[in-house]
């Protein structure tokens, strides 16, 4: 899990795919974080991507960082837990102006039964589950 959240944390961005019934739907993210031995991302109740997650738990991930690309598969699972929330906002200051934890908008969402698989055009990719 560490060599997923330092990929994720290193490219800074990484796109997300939900499906919003049968059309996939992508955007960057910025927010990751490791809390409780489980990979978090964060993103408002008020957005659609929450409920398109909310509605199909499955999402991919996928970024870019010195030559290599991870692509992550997993289940997104809504953590209402206010101290998952003040974890991940604490990582992100720049996020506390918007989100507060408790505040009724802020979701944390942890990635489970997933997997990963990092690639490169020079090395034989790794997959990691979890």
């Amino acid at each position: 899990m560490n060599r997923i959240y330092e990929f994720l944390k290193k490219s800074e961005i990484y796109y997300l795919a939900t499906m919003e019934e049968d059309q996939p739907r992508v955007r960057p993210f910025g927010t990751v974080d490791l809390y409780e031995g489980k990979l978090y991302i964060q993103t408002g109740k008020i957005k659609a991507v929450s409920a398109q997650m909310k509605q199909n738990s499955k999402v991919e991930i996928s970024a870019m960082c010195e030559g290599k690309w991870i692509r992550v598969t997993a289940e997104a699972v809504l953590d209402e837990c206010i101290e998952a929330q003040e974890h991940m906002l604490a990582a992100y200051p720049s996020l506390q102006a918007m989100y507060k934890p408790g505040d009724g908008n802020t979701e944390v969402f942890y990635l489970k039964n997933g997997t990963a698989t990092i690639c490169s055009f020079t090395e034989a990719p790794v997959t990691i589950t979890f």
